[in-house]
């Protein structure tokens, strides 16, 4: 993430709304990625110290879930990100508003980084066989209503779905101890949902699938059963040495989503590390191997300074080679996807 400051000079920062220390409005404007400080011009429009002129999205005025900005004369009433959802929690029931935010907040920072990588993003009601939705989705164990259903956090078809309790900290700490998870995050699923949504968009040929087989297996598997096999039987004894996570070790479509998840995970800290003057130079300025071995020596500092003030680590998982032989492909796949 990079560095905002306000037209008075003090920092501000990629969810606010506005400047603690002056007042302003903020917005972000996803066009140049930067957090705009805005005066009021009438009508609902706003304008930066250039005089350009500004609408907040609609998710935002309404719901005050958004802070994303929209061009004036742009008729759509949404934001850029915010075109990206197809279902969103009910607001009229109580903390969906608290919910909504939370998802909203992990699903900016995903399409942030996505955006600082050149990755393509097409809203899927522009296209629906090549573009991407979200739904956002309740269940029977947040509400009565839905007592005879479950909804999956999950990928399929162009949709990422997210189980609203993921915004819930109690309940998400509860699954993750049910999971025995050492790390479960909002953004942490919509990056790794994400790797399934690219991976499908590249459509791989026989090139390219043949070198995922050779690192991540054969993706033709049967899901179904090894997903039962590991519910019921735990991961396979040493998965630490092949996996970054003990999920990973599924199915290779899900050794592939949490490789993509690390690797944006790690960018995006990374950027935010050079950011803040804690790295020489971005991610964008280094090679692969270059990155990993600089976010190997950062996470373990990130990881001592938790310890140091009673929390859990930061990063809990370790990048050894076979793990850091799949990163490269993640970014070799990136480039593709670029162009």
């Amino acid at each position: 993430m990079k560095r905002f400051r306000c037209d008075c000079g003090s920092a501000v920062f990629f969810d606010n709304g506005y400047c603690l220390s002056c007042g302003a409005r903020l917005g972000f404007d996803p066009a140049v990625r930067e957090l705009r400080p805005l005066a009021p011009a009438g009508d609902g429009v706003y304008t930066d110290r250039n005089g350009r002129a500004y609408r907040f999205c609609a998710n935002g005025e309404d719901y005050g879930v958004c802070n994303w900005l929209r061009p004036a004369e742009q008729a759509h009433p949404l934001c850029f990100a915010c075109q990206f959802n197809r279902v969103v929690p009910n607001q009229s029931l109580p903390g969906n508003d608290r919910r909504w935010r939370v998802l909203e907040e992990g699903k900016k920072r995903l399409f942030f980084t996505l955006m600082q990588l050149g990755l393509p993003l097409v809203s899927g009601w522009e296209d629906e066989r090549l573009g991407l939705l979200f739904d956002f989705l309740e269940d029977g164990r947040s509400r009565e209503l839905f007592a005879e259903t479950f909804a999956s956090t999950g990928y399929l078809g162009g949709v990422i779905t997210i189980n609203t309790l993921e915004a819930d900290d109690v309940a998400r700490a509860v699954v993750r101890s049910q999971m025995n998870e050492s790390y479960r995050t909002v953004l942490g699923h919509l990056r790794h949902e994400s790797g399934h949504y690219y991976w499908n968009l590249l459509d791989p040929g026989a090139e390219l699938r043949a070198e995922f087989a050779a690192l991540f297996g054969d993706e033709q598997a049967d899901y179904a059963a090894a997903l039962a096999s590991h519910y019921e039987n735990g991961p396979a004894a040493g998965w630490r040495q092949h996996y970054i996570s003990a999920y990973a070790s599924v199915h290779p479509a899900e050794d592939w989503a949490e490789c993509w998840g690390h690797y944006l995970h790690i960018y995006d800290a990374l950027e935010t590390a050079a950011a803040q003057g804690l790295l020489g130079r971005s991610p964008d300025a280094m090679t692969m191997a270059q990155r990993i071995h600089a976010w190997r020596g950062l996470s373990t500092a990130l990881n001592e300074l938790n310890r140091s003030v009673g929390l859990g680590d930061a990063y809990p998982f370790v990048i050894n080679n076979v793990v850091a032989g799949k990163l490269a492909f993640v970014d070799s796949v990136i480039r593709r996807l670029r162009a």
